[in-house]
């Protein structure tokens, strides 16, 4: 397997589970958490994995490869865990590390149950990793925007059928 960047994890509390791929083909890493926690129907428990992590290209040194291979143009999106959510309820919020961040990496989890709590134990995978590309668009300031059919229509707009 060949990878393209290198994931650097730093433990922070001792009791903390260096993330790990669940099979040779996942797409997300999963990550643990360090306590045990209660989440009450819909309700909302910020997480710790006890974990920081920052990344680097698989070679050490980007200067002589593509942009593509640029840390900088990568951040690492929180995503929820399929089983979880299917079988639990359990969503993950706000998941967006920044290629700067250096702090713990915390997993907002939310509880859309009506009436179960939900119980993460310590040592539990409770969310996945996931490496992507971005780009950084340039910001200008316009007075207006070009017109289109659609216009400012949102929240459904589109499924409405055409008046002819």
């Amino acid at each position: 397997m060949m990878y393209n960047m290198i994931l650097n994890v730093k433990k922070l509390v001792e009791n903390a589970i260096l993330p790990a791929y669940g099979s040779s083909y996942a797409a997300g890493i999963d990550v643990f958490s360090t306590s045990a926690h209660s989440i009450p129907p819909r309700s909302r428990k910020l997480v710790g994995t006890g974990l920081s992590i920052s990344w680097t290209s698989g070679s050490g040194s980007w200067t002589n490869q593509s942009e593509n291979q640029n840390p900088e143009d990568f951040y690492i999106r929180v995503a929820p865990r399929s089983g979880l959510a299917a079988k639990q309820s359990i969503d993950v919020g706000a998941g967006v590390i920044d290629y700067d961040y250096r702090g713990e990496v915390f997993v907002l989890l939310i509880n859309h149950h009506n009436e179960n709590t939900y119980e993460v134990k310590s040592g539990e995978k409770i969310a996945q990793l996931i490496m992507e590309r971005i780009k950084r668009p340039s910001i200008l300031e316009v007075d207006q925007h070009s017109e289109t059919e659609r216009g400012a229509g949102g929240f459904g707009s589109t499924d409405k059928p055409k008046v002819a």
